[in-house]
């Protein structure tokens, strides 16, 4: 009965019902432009091999946000900042960096988060809202905040694309081709940061680099192409962000970790659809052969 109730509700719910709310209309928008964030900068984080990096960056956002809870200013202020302070250091100290000290900043960050939210007076603010976040919660400002964010991450990918590519790719070709290497793999750090402050509030720090790297592996099982793993990238996150969201809202589940099980299924489908089809595979990794590497 329960089951027939919510089939019956879900089947006569009209969606313009659902985007009447002021809320689901944030959580929209915000869904997408976290999907274009992740699609555009994800492919770099994961064919660069920055995946551990990046979760480094997303768990140093817990003490800038539990910082700005004590000094009593918007969260994400915080978590901006505390996420551009370890990725200037992280990209000074990159080449000298190894896995060991990314841990103790991923492991410190934490720490000062639930350190300065337990000193925060009154009301505790709910920890499993930053780890696992709360994209239905998401206010109007938060939304023009991340606004900014996605365009300043766009437009710099947009400029710099071909350098970006090419110290992803090779980066002692890069050198010997003169590109100033340290530099943009500092502003691909800091674009890296920026992303994970706005992927935050769709899913949380702990779920943050499974959206940065989930349509990244669903693109790249059908395109080795850059550019068409980066539009890819963006289409499916969008996909699995606004699925995510409505299947959250309609059975009240967690919407940032609905998000990552859709994501999540939609890829053991495609890998198992490859698996099953094995000679239209063999025709796709040919054409892709032909198109690796490329940016055209």
């Amino acid at each position: 009965m329960i089951f027939q109730a919510w089939f019956l509700e879900l089947t006569l719910m009209p969606m313009g019902n659902i985007l009447s709310y002021e809320f689901m209309q944030n959580a929209v928008l915000t869904g997408i432009m976290a999907s274009i964030v992740c699609g555009v900068i994800g492919p770099f984080i994961v064919t660069k091999r920055m995946v551990f990096i990046s979760g480094g960056l997303s768990h140093t956002a817990f003490g800038g946000l539990g910082i700005a809870y004590w000094l009593g200013v918007k969260p994400l202020y915080g978590a901006t900042a505390f996420v551009l302070l370890s990725a200037g250091i992280i990209g000074n100290l990159k080449e000298k960096m190894s896995d060991l000290f990314i841990g103790i900043l991923w492991a410190v960050g934490v720490a000062i988060g639930i350190i300065f939210i337990h000193m925060t007076p009154g009301y505790t603010p709910d920890l499993m809202t930053f780890l696992f976040g709360n994209i239905l919660m998401i206010p109007r400002t938060d939304v023009i905040i991340t606004f900014i964010l996605v365009l300043i991450v766009t437009l710099t990918v947009f400029i710099f694309y071909r350098g970006f590519v090419t110290i992803t790719l090779d980066e002692e070709y890069a050198r010997a081709r003169k590109l100033p290497v340290k530099a943009l793999n500092m502003a691909l750090i800091i674009l890296i940061a920026l992303s994970i402050v706005t992927l935050i509030q769709v899913v949380g720090i702990i779920l943050v680099i499974a959206l940065l790297t989930i349509p990244v592996a669903v693109a790249g099982e059908m395109s080795l192409n850059f550019k068409q793993i980066i539009w890819l990238s963006i289409g499916f996150g969008i996909i699995f962000c606004l699925s995510g969201l409505f299947i959250s809202y309609l059975l009240e589940l967690p919407s940032g970790a609905s998000i990552i099980l859709i994501g999540g299924m939609f890829l053991i489908f495609v890998k198992g659809a490859k698996k099953l089809f094995p000679r239209q595979r063999a025709i796709v990794s040919h054409e892709g052969s032909r198109t690796k590497c490329s940016t055209q």
